[in-house]
């Protein structure tokens, strides 16, 4: 299972770390990922990594 969000696709950012020196060292931000289970079509509970956001916002349906 990818590091990204099964509703919005939010994934790994990429950038540059620059310290006070201004030496840039390459740095990656993840997303705040959950495994939560859903209900996806014809309300069949699934195990996924859903985003806070997405969670947040109402966009999934959790199954309990």
């Amino acid at each position: 299972m990818a590091r990204k969000c099964a509703i919005c696709g939010k994934g790994v950012a990429v950038g540059m770390q620059i310290s006070h020196s201004h030496i840039r060292t390459k740095k990656t931000w993840s997303p705040n990922l959950q495994r939560v289970k859903i209900l996806v079509n014809e309300n069949v509970p699934k195990r996924t990594l859903v985003c806070t956001r997405c969670l947040r916002s109402g966009k999934v349906q959790r199954a309990i």
